[in-house]
């Protein structure tokens, strides 16, 4: 069975880009949400294997929903999404629980990675 991902990201464009590079590498997308709060939802919603988090989002950012999504499920994977420039605030999601970070623009092959690693952890 293919690996379930929840990927967060106010960007279309950015889910879009992130959907396109999981599924030519097998994975399966099984929801999306445009901001931290969505995402909490969707989470408890569909329970995935794994989260891809942006960091910078509306209504609450990314590493509010990581908190709230760790607090429900200690054993919850999420992979944080940041644009160069925001090491303080991966070093804050680093600490609230997340497993690693994918700095855009995404490279394919670091996706995969990242994503590869933390769901063999």
């Amino acid at each position: 069975m293919a690996n379930r991902i929840l990927v967060v990201d106010d960007a279309a464009f950015m889910r879009m880009m992130i959907k396109d590079i999981l599924s030519k590498n097998g994975f399966e997308v099984v929801g999306e949400a445009e901001n931290g709060a969505q995402a909490v939802e969707k989470y408890a919603e569909l329970k995935p294997d794994l989260v891809t988090m942006d960091i910078t989002m509306p209504e609450k950012d990314g590493i509010a929903a990581l908190k709230e999504i760790k607090a429900a499920d200690a054993g919850a994977k999420v992979i944080m999404c940041s644009a160069m420039g925001q090491q303080a605030m991966v070093i804050d999601a680093i600490q609230a629980g997340a497993k690693d970070f994918i700095v855009k623009p995404f490279q394919a092959d670091r996706v995969i990675e990242a994503i590869s690693k933390v769901l063999s952890s």
